[in-house]
């Protein structure tokens, strides 16, 4: 009887034993998996650069559709660098005839990216907006003209019809004024057809993308001639980062973090090329745009020559005063400001 009691006991002391055993196991588990989670960030939100709190839905207005000169900014997205930075950005697509100006000024954006004339005239028509980072160096804006047109001086261009995007008529109306000539400006979209159908005598083209695929359209450069706006005097500064002033003042760590992130991804897709023309063609599928590689790489290497001038390693990002005046000045003397915006209110860098 002692022997059948002693067993019982026995058993009974190595079952509850085995339930605390398994209990405590459950428990470590638990503590160990609640302690990855939040170690991951996934759980709790915090993410690899050290930024504390939830992601902040941020949104970028490119001002053209999907192309390799936004390539930064898709790469950063796509790369997590952003959300490195505690940043979940959605781009604005861009949509035709409704600039990232109009959506800049209304509030619809929190930061866009814009030419400095059209900032300018921006920011002179009453809109609180800031440059916080000055990323070109220098234009890459021309006008062309087909051989055949006749059209050989800037002088053969009065009275005949100019292709100008719509939105970025400033630069060529300035440049139409100071030499005082009669053009009538026909507003475009993203397409070359016009000009190669002949509809108009003279269009406007950045080196880095439209004078590149008027080439791949089947015109060789000797049948052209071309007009670049910086031998003209007419050197606008282009590519910067804006917002407006109150979105800056309320939170200058979120604006540092957009540039610095869009910093580090525009020099990713500089070293690594090849993984950029992935990433911004698969954009542009996605946006039901067509891309080819080879003019996407062309374009991507004409963007590292302006916002990398020669000899440096780093992107600049600075706007220098006389730039700054350069160009509003211009604008101001042909009649397409009233005013020049005081510089220290326009440029406000934030810290990198």
């Amino acid at each position: 009887m002692m022997a059948d009691i002693n067993l019982s006991f026995l058993k009974k002391i190595h079952w509850e034993t085995f339930i605390f055993i398994v209990m405590a196991i459950a428990m470590m588990s638990c503590n160990g998996k609640m302690k990855k989670e939040s170690n991951s960030g996934i759980k709790t939100g915090i993410v690899a650069s050290g930024n504390a709190g939830k992601l902040r839905e941020v949104t970028f207005l490119p001002y053209w559709v999907t192309n390799a000169q936004f390539a930064g900014y898709y790469v950063a997205q796509e790369m997590g660098i952003y959300k490195k930075y505690g940043i979940d950005l959605k781009i604005i697509p861009y949509q035709p005839f409704i600039t990232s100006t109009d959506l800049i000024r209304d509030g619809k954006t929190d930061f866009a990216a814009l030419w400095l004339v059209n900032a300018l005239e921006l920011e002179a028509s009453g809109a609180d907006i800031v440059n916080i980072a000055q990323l070109s160096s220098r234009s890459s804006l021309m006008l062309v003209t087909k051989k055949k047109s006749g059209i050989k001086t800037l002088k053969d261009m009065n009275g005949k019809r100019a292709g100008i995007w719509s939105g970025f008529e400033l630069q060529p109306k300035a440049l139409f004024n100071k030499y005082h000539l009669d053009i009538k400006i026909v507003p475009i979209g993203s397409s070359n057809n016009l000009f190669l159908m002949d509809g108009v005598d003279i269009t406007n083209a950045n080196w880095f993308d439209e004078y590149h695929s008027i080439i791949n359209s089947g015109y060789n450069p000797d049948e052209l001639n071309t007009f670049f706006f910086a031998d003209y005097g007419l050197n606008f500064l282009e590519d910067g980062i804006y917002c407006l002033s109150d979105k800056l003042k309320k939170d200058p760590k979120l604006c540092a973090d957009f540039v610095n992130a869009t910093l580090e991804g525009w020099m990713y897709a500089f070293n690594n090329p090849d993984k950029a023309i992935d990433i911004v063609v698969n954009y542009a599928q996605k946006a039901k745009l067509p891309a080819n590689r080879i003019h996407q790489r062309w374009m991507l290497d004409r963007y590292k020559d302006l916002y990398i001038p020669k000899g440096k390693t780093t992107i600049n990002t600075s706007l220098s005063e006389k730039d700054y005046h350069f160009v509003a000045d211009v604008l101001k003397q042909s009649g397409l400001i009233k005013q020049v915006p005081l510089y220290d209110n326009f440029y406000q860098p934030v810290k990198r």
